[in-house]
């Protein structure tokens, strides 16, 4: 059995790399090939446990991600990559890193199919390691000029400013949530807040979003307004539809219904269905995180250091 630290995926695996696998691996049509059961979540004293296994017959490939979360802590991850015959451990890995770059991944491969073409801003809610991710990995499918990041509220974001400039040689300005939901052409959500970041009315015509910090059907980072006015891509119908109260409680209401979402994941990078029609939509990628995201980076991570 192998073991990876987070530094040593950081190391082995390019975010490019990450992309092009990810999109491949939702090109095919996995469905009948692919077992991923919704994850089970497990509510603990102080937070949530998830279990995230997979298992698809065509990669001849399975694992399982464990993941903890909580307000203390944050989110914590381990990897297990598993041979698909026997069930033996390959590789254990620290899935910190893992996680992190697979989303901001989905969400490039997500950015580069509803974003508009002339897509020049970049906005990111929150200045976690999520936050971090989507400001360098979504930089491979567009050509962003302009950064902005508006906190959480619970930390000074003056030293996460100072840390992408340092570590990553980006010039991140720090702005209010009306700036950064107005003034960005992409506007990601990265943190774990129960309640709306912003104020939909904000949003210009064009803009799109990616949602990626919520993953529980009461908690949600959008209010109804945004989502009453965009066209909804899930990563998958049966996560998101089961899991996003960014859609889910706006669906309750009334407000918004099902119908918006247009497409999963696997139909806009497949070309089955359309996500963006006219430069004017709101597009809308919701991401609660799927299994398969995880399996592919693994097997993407174990091939590389067996090379």
């Amino acid at each position: 059995m192998i073991f990876f630290s987070d530094d040593q995926i950081r190391q082995a695996i390019k975010p490019g790399e990450v992309i092009r696998a990810i999109r491949q691996a939702f090109a095919r049509d996995f469905h009948a090939t692919l077992r991923m059961p919704v994850r089970t979540q497990l509510v603990l004293a102080g937070g949530v446990l998830l279990l995230m296994p997979c298992f698809d017959s065509e990669l001849h490939a399975a694992g399982v991600k464990i993941v903890s979360v909580s307000q203390e802590a944050g989110v914590s991850a381990t990897y297990a990559l598993l041979d698909a015959s026997s069930g033996k451990v390959l590789a254990l890995m620290e899935a910190n890193y893992l996680t992190d770059v697979r989303t901001a991944a989905t969400s490039a491969v997500a950015t580069d199919l509803l974003a508009r073409p002339d897509a020049k801003s970049l906005g990111v809610f929150g200045s976690g390691r999520q936050a971090v991710a989507h400001l360098t990995v979504l930089r491979h499918v567009r050509d962003f000029r302009r950064f902005l990041v508006c906190g959480s509220g619970r930390s000074d974001p003056a030293p996460f400013v100072a840390k992408m400039k340092t570590d990553h040689g980006i010039d991140t300005e720090i702005v209010d949530a009306e700036t950064c939901a107005r003034e960005s052409d992409v506007l990601c959500t990265c943190t774990t807040s129960t309640q709306p970041l912003l104020n939909g009315e904000w949003l210009r015509p064009g803009t799109h979003l990616n949602l990626v910090g919520t993953f529980q059907p009461e908690t949600r980072e959008v209010d109804d307004e945004t989502v009453r006015r965009a066209r909804i891509v899930v990563d998958t119908y049966e996560g998101a539809l089961a899991e996003a109260g960014d859609l889910l409680i706006p669906f309750k209401k009334g407000i918004a219904d099902a119908s918006q979402v247009v497409a999963d994941l696997h139909q806009i990078v497949s070309g089955k269905k359309i996500g963006r029609t006219s430069p004017a939509d709101i597009t809308l990628f919701k991401s609660v995180g799927c299994a398969l995201e995880d399996l592919v980076t693994a097997r993407l991570l174990f091939a590389v250091a067996a090379s």
